[in-house]
């Protein structure tokens, strides 16, 4: 009973993960047409949006590189590589952290805790 119910799901899966990959498929080549529809003098112009909708598009379904044709399935993978690593670039940055303190207040504690040196401190109970 098991299985049998497996293998129906697993039917499932795979007829809905074909229909998915091959809308994605559809989106690609539409965009391939949107772009050679520009109007460009010498060459086709990609715009960020044009990157963006490719990589995406790889990154859920990998069989998509076949249908491009626009650029070479080595350049949409380069690109999904360099976002990721400008993604984790900016992850990764360094934060501001705690803010400065002026040159008089620094100066201040300073004079403060030298002043302070045989005074109380917490937990000791012996004096200068």
């Amino acid at each position: 009973m098991f299985a049998l119910l497996l293998k129906v799901l697993l039917v499932a899966r795979s007829r809905h993960k074909s229909r998915a990959r091959l809308a994605a498929e559809n989106i690609v080549l539409r965009r391939q047409v949107i772009v050679f529809s520009r109007k460009a003098p010498s060459r086709v112009r990609l715009r960020n949006i044009d990157r963006v909708i490719f990589v995406w598009l790889y990154r859920c379904f990998p069989a998509i590189l076949n249908a491009i044709i626009v650029v070479k399935p080595e350049t949409v993978i380069r690109w999904h590589r360099r976002g990721f690593r400008a993604y984790w670039r900016w992850k990764s940055r360094r934060c501001d952290g705690r803010p400065r303190i002026d040159r008089d207040s620094r100066e201040l504690i300073q004079r403060m805790s030298k002043e302070n040196a045989c005074g109380e401190r917490r937990g000791s109970t012996a004096s200068c």
